[in-house]
């Protein structure tokens, strides 16, 4: 009997193109495999023990001969290819239109919204990485007052300030009101209000980051599991991308090993019900990124000695996102599926799951509660032969 779930999402976890993705222009993306290959390999012990060599082809990272978790791979039927999408379907809700809103840049209309609302002028408005547009756009910011735009070619506008040109309580007042005001027919899904700090030359993102979704237009299984008196425990950025719904308690995180630490301090004391964690784990740099990713899986043990029977313990991702590629923007891909937990089965190929509505449909059932509309549970897959 599964009395706790503990479901980790690495953003931009990406492991190899979907058969759509020659449509988005990311027909060669692969996440992991580039990554590794850019690094000279990665160290992925953990992951590796998991099953994540049968997945693919990770440079540094071997196939065990007894994995000592069940693997397979998400694929993605929404439309679009960022965390709203990834989220969402893996949460059972599919975008069906909308997912590359802004592939050419934010529309003339929904940039005067914005000008309208902030009460200032914007600059920037393409589709780009944050890292290009607070090096390109920074100076002029600080100087003229005027917020940072851009998409990432998706649903999604960010706006970035420092907060020598506008104070944080400001910036992220006049974002919301501005989520507020776009709503509608043509309306971003999300609009996320990163601060930043430094100098010219060293500007970088600052804690503080609020994202401004839409409600889902479905039943998610927070939904689910709320209604059934199920706990569920939004870490990061959860409680953002749901609108707050289906949650009974969420616990921001200035960073992912800080979303990390707040999931091994929960472990004793939530016994049930759902921890849903968003780990912004990997950098647009590579070399961080590989960095990044290693020092997670050394934490891995910190997690895995708090599973007690009764306990499944997922990671998985919400897109790609391919730093070989010159964007560095969200990339079309299967995200990795890794599965354990005391007492379950081992070494099971789950196979690619056509949606990422199947590990929702999962969580549900294993915690025994109604199914979700879309998704194929495989649960009796997990339980020990």
């Amino acid at each position: 009997m599964i009395n706790r779930v503990i479901l980790l999402v690495v953003d931009g976890l990406g492991i190899g193109p979907l058969p759509d993705a020659a449509e988005y222009g990311d027909a060669d993306s692969n996440t992991l495999v580039h990554l590794a290959e850019a690094a000279g390999g990665l160290s992925l012990p953990n992951l590796e023990a998991l099953g994540l060599g049968y997945l693919a082809q990770v440079k540094g990272v071997q196939t065990m001969a007894q994995p000592n978790g069940c693997f397979g791979r998400l694929g993605f039927v929404s439309q679009g290819k960022d965390s709203v999408v990834g989220y969402w379907e893996t949460s059972g809700v599919i975008l069906r239109e909308g997912g590359a809103k802004y592939a050419s840049g934010i529309p003339a209309d929904v940039e005067a919204v914005f000008e309208q609302v902030l009460g200032r002028k914007v600059i920037g408005n393409r589709v780009a990485s944050m890292t290009a547009m607070l090096q390109e756009y920074g100076v002029e910011h600080v100087s003229s007052g005027a917020p940072i735009l851009w998409t990432d070619g998706g649903n999604t506008c960010y706006l970035a300030a420092h907060e020598s040109a506008m104070p944080l309580a400001d910036f992220l007042q006049r974002c919301r009101e501005t989520r507020k005001a776009t709503k509608g027919t043509g309306a971003p899904i999300r609009i996320v209000a990163q601060p930043f700090t430094g100098e010219a030359g060293a500007f970088r993102p600052q804690a503080g980051r609020k994202d401004y979704v839409l409600e889902p237009p479905g039943l998610t299984m927070l939904d689910v599991l709320n209604r059934s008196s199920q706990i569920t425990m939004g870490i990061g950025k959860i409680y953002d991308l749901f609108s707050g719904r289906g949650l009974t308690r969420a616990f921001p995180a200035a960073s992912a090993m800080a979303a990390f630490d707040e999931t091994v301090g929960m472990m004793n004391k939530v016994p049930r019900g759902l921890l849903y964690v968003s780990l912004d784990l990997l950098p647009e740099d590579t070399t961080e990124a590989a960095t990044a990713l290693q020092a997670f899986d050394r934490r891995l043990p910190d997690l895995f000695d708090k599973l007690r029977i009764g306990d499944l313990l997922m990671i998985t991702g919400d897109h790609g996102r391919d730093v070989s590629r010159p964007g560095k923007t969200p990339t079309r891909e299967y995200v990795p599926l890794l599965v354990t937990g005391p007492k379950l089965a081992q070494g099971v190929n789950l196979g690619t799951r056509a949606t990422a509505a199947d590990l929702g449909q999962t969580i549900v059932d294993a915690l025994r509660t109604e199914r979700l509309p879309i998704g194929d549970s495989f649960f009796e897959a997990l339980r020990p032969g």
